[in-house]
C-alpha cells in the first residue's frame, strides 16, 4: 500500500493566524454591510403591486361573423411595461377566493339601495363576498378610489341605463365614499331614477339617468298600455338635454328590450315584440337594441363631440349582464348557487352571447365613424362572461330583509338579476378603472 503523506504543520504560524483572526473579522464585516446597502439587487416586482398608473391597452375586436362567445384581448400590464401589446383577454379567467375582501360593507356605505344590501338583510353565507377575477393572462389591480378621484378631477360622470347601470353606479359610490364621501347635490323621479352627487374633494360629479331604452320610450303603466313603446330613431332626452355637462359616461341596457313593446322609426311602426290583439308583425327585439344603441352613439359623437370645440367625451358600454333564475322567481332556491361556476362550467350562449355581441359589434362600428372626431373615445366594458359566472352574487330571497325570519313561505320574491352590493359588479369598475386609466394616460 502507498504510504499517505501528512502535510508539515507549522505551530507558530497557526498561532499567529488564530490572533488575526478577530481583527480580520471586524474590518470585513463593516465593508460587507455597507456593500449590501449600497448594491441592493433589485427584486421581481409582485404582479399584486402593479401600480394603476401603467397604461393598459384594450382593444375590443368582433365582427358579424365571429362567434357570439369570442371575446375581445387585454394586455396586461407587465407586458405594455415591456413595450410589447401581446394581447391578453381579461375576459377569459377564472374567480380566486381572495382573503382581502370587498373595500366596503352593507353597513359603511350609506348609498346601497335597499334591494341589493344583502348583509344587512340577513344572508347567512358570505362567502360570495371573498372572490377576485383573475384573468388567464393579465392583473387586474385592485381598485384605488383615490388614483379614480384624480383621473375624474373637475369632471362629471354620468351612469345612463336601466337598473343595471345604477347597480354599477352605487357599487362606484361605496368604493369612492372609502376615501371621499359623496354629497347628493340632486334628486328628482319617481324612486330617485334621477340623482347627482359631488366629491368636493376632487370636484367630481356622478350622476345617474333612468333611461332603459337610451332613446325615447314610453314605460307600460297601470293605468295605459300593457306594453311599452319605443321610437328607435330619437334618443331619450331626459339625458340627452344633459350632454354638453358630461364628461364621461357610462351606458348599461338590456334587460328591458325582453319586455313587450311596440317600435316606432318616425310615425312609422316598426312592429312589436310579444304583442298578441295588435296589428302588429311580431319583430325580435335584437336588432331593435342594436338600433337603439347605434342612435345613442351616433347622436353622442354628433351633438357631444363634433360640435364641442374640441373637447371631447369619453363613452364605455357595459355589456349585458346575465341572469341566474334556476326556477320559479316567487319560490325559495331560485338562485341558489354559493360559488361561482369554474371556468369551463358554464358556456357563454344563447340570448346573453347574442345580446354581448350585437353591443360590442355596435361599439366598434361607432369606433370607426367616430375616428375623425378630436377627443373622442370609447369602449365596450365586456363583463357579460365574468359576470355569467357569479351565479352565487344576487340577492336571491335577500332582496328583501330576513325572508325567512317566520320561516320559508310560500311565496318569496327572488332577484336573481341585480348583484349584492358589495358584490361582481365591484370588478366591472375595476376593469373599468383601468380603461379610464389608459385614456388618461394617451391624454397626457
Amino acid at each position: 500500500m502507498g504510504t499517505i503523506t501528512t502535510p508539515f504543520k507549522d505551530p507558530s504560524h497557526h498561532s499567529l493566524a488564530r490572533k488575526l483572526l478577530p481583527y480580520a473579522i471586524y474590518v470585513i464585516l463593516p465593508i460587507a454591510v455597507i456593500r449590501l446597502y449600497l448594491y441592493t439587487p433589485s427584486l421581481p416586482q409582485s404582479t399584486d403591486q402593479l401600480p394603476h398608473s401603467t397604461a393598459i391597452t384594450i382593444s375590443t375586436t368582433s365582427s358579424s361573423s365571429s362567434s357570439p362567445s369570442s371575446l375581445p384581448p387585454f394586455p396586461s400590464s407587465q407586458e405594455v411595461e415591456r413595450g410589447k401589446e401581446t394581447p391578453c383577454d381579461y375576459t377569459s379567467g377564472d374567480w380566486v377566493q381572495d382573503k382581502l375582501g370587498p373595500l366596503y360593507n352593507g353597513t359603511t356605505c350609506g348609498t346601497i339601495k335597499k334591494g341589493r344590501n344583502c348583509i344587512t338583510h340577513g344572508r347567512p353565507d358570505l362567502g360570495y363576498l371573498f372572490w377576485r377575477w383573475k384573468p388567464k393572462q393579465c392583473h387586474i389591480p385592485r381598485f384605488e378610489p383615490n388614483t379614480f378621484l384624480q383621473i375624474l378631477s373637475n369632471k362629471h360622470i354620468a351612469f345612463v341605463g336601466d337598473s343595471m347601470a345604477r347597480n354599477q353606479l352605487e357599487s362606484l359610490l361605496c368604493m369612492l365614499a372609502t376615501v371621499s364621501p359623496p354629497n347628493l347635490v340632486y334628486t328628482d323621479g319617481e324612486d330617485n331614477k334621477f340623482r347627482r352627487w359631488h366629491f368636493s374633494s376632487h370636484n367630481v360629479s356622478v350622476s345617474v339617468y333612468w333611461s332603459p331604452f337610451l332613446v325615447k320610450g314610453i314605460e307600460k303603466s297601470q293605468h295605459g298600455p300593457n306594453y311599452n313603446k319605443l321610437y328607435l330613431d330619437q334618443v331619450d332626452e331626459r339625458w340627452a338635454a344633459d350632454l354638453g355637462q358630461m364628461d364621461k359616461i357610462v351606458l348599461s341596457v338590456g334587460h328591458w328590450f325582453l319586455h313587450p313593446a311596440v317600435y316606432f322609426e318616425g310615425d312609422s311602426v316598426l312592429g312589436c315584440h310579444y304583442c298578441p290583439g295588435l296589428n302588429h308583425s311580431e319583430i325580435g327585439f335584437y336588432d331593435v337594441l342594436r338600433k337603439a344603441i347605434k342612435t345613442t352613439l351616433k347622436t353622442i359623437t354628433e351633438r357631444r363631440v363634433a360640435n364641442a370645440n374640441g373637447n371631447g367625451v369619453n363613452v364605455i358600454v357595459t355589456t349585458f349582464s346575465p341572469a341566474h333564475f334556476e326556477g320559479e322567481w316567487d319560490k325559495a332556491g331560485a338562485c341558489p348557487k354559493t360559488k361561482p361556476y369554474m371556468e369551463g362550467e358554464k358556456q357563454l350562449e344563447g340570448m346573453d352571447a347574442e345580446m354581448r355581441q350585437l353591443e360590442v359589434e355596435e361599439v366598434e362600428a361607432a369606433k370607426a365613424n367616430g375616428k375623425k372626431f378630436a377627443g373622442f373615445r370609447l369602449q365596450a366594458l365586456d363583463v357579460t362572461k365574468l359576470s355569467l359566472m357569479r351565479p352565487d352574487g344576487h340577492p336571491g330571497p335577500y332582496m328583501n330583509p330576513f325572508p325567512f325570519a317566520d320561516g320559508v313561505q310560500e311565496r318569496v320574491q327572488n332577484d336573481c338579476v341585480h348583484w349584492c352590493l358589495p358584490g361582481p359588479v365591484d370588478t366591472w369598475n375595476e376593469i373599468m378603472l383601468e380603461v379610464l386609466n389608459k385614456w388618461n394616460n394617451q391624454g397626457q
